[in-house]
């Protein structure tokens, strides 16, 4: 018996907002698609994106942007490991020269490197444009890889890709050095409005911050990473817009920065150091991403290369910030998580998939 796969997997998806965001990415009125099994993940982003949008908006700024790939190659001894890496280092135009042979798009901006015994791990890191840039980046890799060994034959090829990139797994270089795309998500909230939309006070989710995010962490160990549920938002919004939904892994690791205002209100921040996404590229032909993605307004034409991607990682961050304050609020009342569950998934299951979409 042979299995015949079918053309998409059936998640429920839902449009939610309406978002209002302002700094690197200015508009309002913005629903955002979101594909989870979660249901009730919808109405709390809703919810704050509501009250973040009375409250003036989500301030959004792109911190970096690169995509990376390492390299493994031996040398005969660390001697000669650093004499090759300090010659290699000093020859960025010539290296950029086989970049551009790979791609008209990728841009080599700098390299990194650790020398453990004889071995040279090479972390490369590029520009790619508008795409997320993983293919785009081992491309390059692969055409340098060559060059190094014609250049320098002492050394010898272990492989293309060494785990110092990091690709899909939870490390600490990604958020030292960066990967993807570094966006900063702030909002003010007047405690008015927190008291009326989220039903708790901003000193009740800094407390929980404090208690929660920082020291929880903590406690679990958890590596570069102080937030509730940043994963929930990246995946569902991930699976919505063609992205790979594996690099939620190192997306997660977002830092939630929370206080008080002289004032009494509320400032809320979500910083995702490593957010890996892209407007072109596998995934995004299918018919449903690129409705979303238009509905995004991250498919304009005529505009510098990346523009449309760092908008996207923009409205990302915004996602995230928005289901993480309303987690925080949440849990600051007793019962409430609980509750919501109980009848909104109750309600979803009785309603068909297609009503979602």
């Amino acid at each position: 018996m042979t299995n015949t796969p079918k053309p998409y997997a059936q998640i429920p998806m839902q449009a939610v907002g309406p978002f209002k965001l302002i700094g690197d990415v200015e508009t309002d009125d913005l629903m955002v698609p979101m594909a989870t099994y979660e249901t009730p993940l919808w109405p709390s982003v809703a919810r704050g994106a509501r009250v973040t949008a009375h409250a003036g908006g989500i301030r959004v700024t792109v911190i970096d942007e690169r995509m990376t790939r390492s390299i493994l190659l031996e040398a005969p001894h660390a001697g000669i490991a650093r004499q090759r890496l300090q010659q290699i280092q000093s020859r960025h135009a010539d290296l950029q020269a086989v970049v551009s042979s790979s791609s008209r798009f990728a841009q080599l901006i700098d390299t990194h490197f650790q020398v453990i015994g004889n071995l040279i791990y090479l972390r490369l890191e590029f520009k790619t444009g508008d795409a997320s840039g993983h293919n785009m980046a081992t491309n390059a890799a692969d055409k340098l890889i060559p060059f190094l060994l014609g250049q320098y034959p002492d050394l010898s090829y272990v492989s293309i890709s060494a785990n110092y990139c990091t690709d899909k797994k939870v490390s600490a270089v990604n958020g030292i050095l960066g990967r993807g795309k570094y966006v900063v998500c702030e909002t003010t909230i007047p405690r008015k409005l927190c008291v009326r939309f989220l039903k708790t006070t901003p000193e009740a989710i800094v407390d929980l911050h404090i208690k929660k995010d920082l020291i929880g962490s903590i406690v679990s160990g958890g590596l570069r990473t102080a937030n509730a549920h940043v994963a929930n938002m990246l995946l569902a919004f991930y699976l919505a817009t063609g992205q790979d939904a594996a690099n939620i892994v190192e997306g997660s690791q977002a830092i939630n920065h929370i206080e008080t205002t002289p004032d009494g209100d509320l400032y809320f921040s979500t910083t995702l150091p490593n957010l890996i996404v892209g407007t072109v590229g596998n995934g995004k032909g299918l018919d449903f991403v690129l409705e979303n993605l238009e509905g995004l307004g991250c498919t304009a034409q005529d505009v510098e290369p990346g523009s449309n991607a760092r908008r996207l990682a923009c409205i990302a961050g915004a996602t995230a910030l928005c289901g993480e304050l309303s987690l925080l609020a949440a849990q600051t009342n007793p019962g409430e998580l609980m509750q919501a569950h109980l009848k909104l998934e109750r309600q979803a299951a009785n309603v068909p998939t297609e009503s979602h979409d």
